[in-house]
């Protein structure tokens, strides 16, 4: 047998009954402790930490009956609502055993006891105990994580036209449990608004799990997100719950779901249709209480006419969409943005600059940020780092060729390749009709799906 763990408190008024309990037990558990008056209870538990106790029912007062072994599961859960009972007895019947349940008891169990059913009955109790007190430390940690982020992500920065209808969309949608899907393109911050969607729900102190679907591997992916038993493939050396599993009660972000090949995008289907996950290794489903919120850069819409991504599958997640704008539709968010990260990283690295030179403020808003909030903010963390002097300049900053506007477009026209010129206009075009598809599309005299193929090959 493996290492013995746990520790067991074994509550008994016959003292043969504790003998046999303690030397039966102390084979297969780390410590046993053994205690004939009822009285000494609280006195224990005050003062020790118990994987399971074990109670007898019935004491020399009141035999039969069980009012003494429900008096002290009361009084014990009353000390530690954790506490994991199972209570034991001579003249236990159905209707005492469903009471005890109800009370609180994990399990019940008659005398005299076959060993090894009474040995599954406390592993699977200690079992239980440990699975609880995984859930309150991850509870509390994501609670404590909300609360250290919600000076800065509750509020996420930006106050242009583009940004108060996704903050008006997540006001609206919070609170629902509603699935959400979030477009925008890569840099542009879909995981801060899926954690604004989270931290507004009713789900606020319940987990928060974020997965990168992108990062996942195909063979890994059922583990993963289901989960698997012990033995179930080489590497499965413990019983371990997947994100779906973990996330139960809370919000999981599904991100980069438009990566998904079309057997992933079954499975998880049939996940969401289901409400239940089962681990890689077992035929025992488990009921699962999720928020579904995705995201993805890709063109989903085009993707399913082109059958590489299940029509089914898109309507289960974008009950509501958010369109998360691109940073070259938000200029009036550049100079908050870069001011904040400006102070963050200078009090980071502990450097001097303070400030963005006139010169960097006007190249900075001629420049398209194709890499969009992302980008600028591991620009100006660079340029924190190298500046030499107290207010960062154009030369502190590495802009990418092909993405800055020209000082005169009209006459840069002619001097400017054909896909240059067009990825420009369609620039425009977005910008005209506020990141809308259609609208663009029909002004360019272009179909949806040619204007969604457009904007993927120039990385828009």
């Amino acid at each position: 047998m493996e290492t013995k763990t746990g520790k067991i408190l074994v509550v008994d008024d016959d003292t043969d009954v504790l003998s046999a309990a303690r030397l039966f037990l102390k084979r297969h558990f780390l410590h046993v402790d053994v205690e004939s008056n009822p009285e000494s209870i609280p006195y224990l538990i005050n003062n020790d930490r118990y994987d399971v106790i074990l109670l007898d029912m019935n004491f020399t007062k009141d035999i039969g009956s069980g009012k003494e072994g429900f008096y002290w599961l009361d009084r014990i859960l009353e000390i530690d609502p954790a506490a994991v009972v199972v209570l034991i007895t001579a003249y236990g019947d159905v209707e005492m055993a469903v009471r005890a349940i109800k009370d609180g008891a994990t399990d019940f169990v008659l005398k005299p006891w076959e060993n090894e059913k009474l040995l599954a009955t406390l592993i699977s109790a200690m079992r239980l105990r440990q699975s609880r007190e995984e859930t309150a430390t991850l509870k509390a940690k994501q609670k404590g994580l909300n609360q250290a982020q919600t000076s800065y992500t509750s509020d996420i920065i930006g106050q242009s036209p583009a940004m108060l209808r996704v903050y008006e969309a997540i006001d609206r949608v919070a609170e629902t449990d509603a699935n959400v899907l979030i477009l925008g393109e890569n840099g542009t911050g879909k995981e801060l608004i899926a954690r604004a969607l989270h931290r507004k729900s009713k789900r606020t102190d319940e987990p928060f799990v974020s997965v990168d679907l992108g990062a996942i591997s195909e063979t890994l992916f059922e583990s993963e997100l289901f989960g698997h038993t012990k033995g179930s493939f080489t590497d499965a050396k413990e019983d371990r719950a997947g994100r779906f599993e973990t996330a139960s009660g809370g919000s999981i972000f599904l991100d980069e779901i438009g990566n998904l090949s079309l057997p992933l995008q079954a499975k998880l289907l049939t996940v969401l249709q289901s409400r239940t996950v089962t681990r890689v290794g077992s035929n025992k489903p488990k009921t699962i209480d999720v928020r579904l919120i995705s995201a993805t850069n890709m063109p989903v819409y085009d993707m399913v006419k082109n059958k590489t991504f299940r029509q089914d599958l898109l309507y289960r997640i974008n009950t509501i969409e958010i369109h998360l704008p691109p940073l070259r539709e938000r200029q009036e968010d550049l100079v908050p943005l870069a001011e904040y990260y400006l102070q963050l990283y200078r009090k980071k690295y502990n450097r001097s600059v303070n400030t963005l030179s006139p010169a960097l403020l006007k190249r900075m808003q001629k420049y398209h940020w194709p890499g969009n909030v992302r980008e600028l903010q591991h620009a100006i963390e660079r340029a924190v780092i190298m500046a030499q002097g107290s207010a960062l300049q154009p030369e502190d900053f590495f802009f990418s060729n092909g993405h800055e506007v020209p000082q005169d477009e009209e006459s840069a026209l002619d001097a400017m390749p054909l896909d240059e010129m067009e990825k420009m206009l369609i620039r425009k075009a977005l910008k005209k009709h506020n990141g809308n598809i259609t609208e663009a599309a029909q002004e360019l005299g272009l179909t949806r799906s040619s204007l969604y193929r457009r904007l993927e090959k120039y990385g828009l």
